[in-house]
């Protein structure tokens, strides 16, 4: 993702979330953590929408607003994510960059030496409960959709990348589950110079509104999930 691409998707965040906080959520804690850095075991589219602001947790990625699973703390909510949704194994958390006073980044690795994975996060609720916003990896970047877009199938994916062996993967998911709606991969560019992809993913029907679209690249060593950036979408 350019610099340009990346200063605008947190601007739309700020302002869409500027006024936006609510509460009444049960929020069941993760406890804090304090370490400098933290390991867990463990085609078709629109403008962007905006839907209503008077709760502003739709934008989540990462907690499910379903849910009750809350999070007090910037690096346990983007090692969750990291783990549960960009499929990470042993994701580890450099520490919290703040940004303003509700919201920031946390670099997080697929290992202590590997790739950085820039995940952002606010508090969208009253409760000072984290989420999830997005995801950026320098090596993978999401040039269409984009944030908040509206989409159907079969929905065109296009960017930049570096991969091995130039293949970069796709996963397109729907709150509240662990399989994919849909997933695929794409050629772009390898040995670390940046070229274009493109794709289209074929999917049925939703239950939800709202889902989680994932472009990520794997190693040549292991095949784990190396680095990814990830969006929210709406379902048309």
């Amino acid at each position: 993702m350019t610099g340009a691409r990346r200063v605008s998707l947190v601007v739309l965040v700020i302002v869409l979330v500027a006024g936006a906080f609510v509460g009444g959520y049960a929020a069941r804690r993760v406890p804090s953590t304090t370490t400098s850095s933290t390991t867990v075991p463990v085609t078709s589219t629109t403008a962007p929408v905006t839907p209503s602001t008077s709760d502003a947790t739709w934008m989540s990625l990462w907690p499910d607003t379903a849910t009750v699973l809350r999070y007090d703390n910037p690096a346990t909510v983007a090692l969750a994510f990291a783990h549960r949704v960009l499929r990470m194994t042993s994701p580890v958390a450099q520490p919290f960059q703040q940004g303003d006073t509700r919201s920031g980044e946390v670099p997080i690795q697929p290992d202590r030496t590997g790739p950085t994975t820039i995940v952002l996060v606010r508090q969208l609720a009253s409760d000072a409960s984290w989420w999830v916003l997005g995801a950026i990896g320098g090596s993978v970047q999401i040039d269409a959709p984009e944030q908040f877009a509206t989409v159907s199938s079969p929905l065109r994916v296009s960017g930049r990348s570096t991969a091995f062996e130039a293949v970069v993967n796709l996963a397109l998911y729907q709150d509240g589950s662990s399989s994919a709606l849909a997933e695929g991969t794409a050629m772009g560019g390898s040995m670390g110079e940046m070229g274009p992809y493109a794709t289209t993913l074929s999917f049925a029907s939703p239950s939800r509104h709202y889902g989680v679209l994932v472009v990520y690249t794997r190693s040549a060593k292991d095949g784990s999930v190396l680095e990814a950036s990830a969006i929210r979408v709406r379902f048309a």
